[in-house]
């Protein structure tokens, strides 16, 4: 699927929007992420925008705010960091890369009508998709309360989807929907039902309720290393638009 830079900007910056963290503060251009340390993602310096500041400046003061969180310092890298020698300047610095991720995009035309019908979308954040999220994704109780705000701080239209077999939800996952794309976030299946396509599934209804809602593209965010989850986004046809990864400072 062919993107221009503006359109890969705007998925960069709708994949902010769409995992919202419990507070943010803007640097000199970039932006600084803070959620108690439940994923990079939330907990990370994003360097999207022209800088004035000297960038070692820049960078120790980051560290200094990151640490009085009580949190690692943690860059995300994209194609469209500020400055551009960024990765070079914190690989010399001693930060290391972590979780190399694909951006990969499809568009919602001539999509496969799902074949099992034992879905259900919310729009509303309910309790009970709370505790299957949490159930299947293993989140610690410590993480929960920081989850489910992160969740309640995202401004745009959200399905929350699960999907059950013999009325027993295995598999759950949600959807964002804005300027005309759907953002696919946290889909998993209980390992017991793994390799049956339920995911498959569940993600061709995801896409067919963003769809009535005006998107006409797809965008998700898979680990380069997660040969699985790559090979069902292939079979759905998702493709690669840019890549991202993480430079951590101590990172254990």
């Amino acid at each position: 699927m062919y993107a221009t830079e503006n359109k890969l900007r705007l998925i960069e910056e709708l994949t902010l929007n769409h995992w919202q963290p419990l507070s943010t503060s803007l640097y000199d251009g970039w932006v600084l992420r803070f959620a108690e340390g439940y994923s990079k993602r939330a907990n990370s310096v994003q360097p999207l925008y022209p800088s004035t500041l000297d960038v070692h400046e820049k960078i120790k003061a980051c560290e200094n705010i990151y640490s009085s969180n009580q949190l690692n310092t943690i860059f995300k890298m994209t194609p469209f960091v500020q400055p551009e020698e960024l990765d070079q300047l914190l690989q010399d610095k001693g930060y290391v890369v972590v979780d190399k991720t694909l951006v990969q995009l499809r568009d919602l035309k001539d999509l496969k009508v799902p074949e099992h019908l034992e879905a259900h979308i919310n729009e509303q954040l309910t309790k009970e998709w709370l505790d299957h999220f949490c159930r299947l994704n293993a989140v610690s109780e410590e993480f929960r309360t920081t989850m489910t705000q992160m969740l309640f701080n995202v401004r745009a239209m959200t399905g929350f989807i699960t999907l059950s077999v013999d009325g027993c939800i295995v598999a759950c996952g949600l959807g964002v929907v804005e300027r005309g794309f759907i953002g696919l976030h946290d889909i998993i299946t209980d390992p017991d039902y793994r390799n049956r396509s339920l995911a498959e599934q569940m993600i061709l209804h995801l896409l067919h309720w963003g769809k009535s809602h005006g998107a006409t593209s797809s965008y998700l965010q898979v680990v380069e290393g997660n040969a699985a989850a790559r090979r069902l986004y292939a079979k759905l046809e998702y493709t690669d638009a840019y890549s991202y990864w993480y430079r951590v400072k101590n990172y254990t």
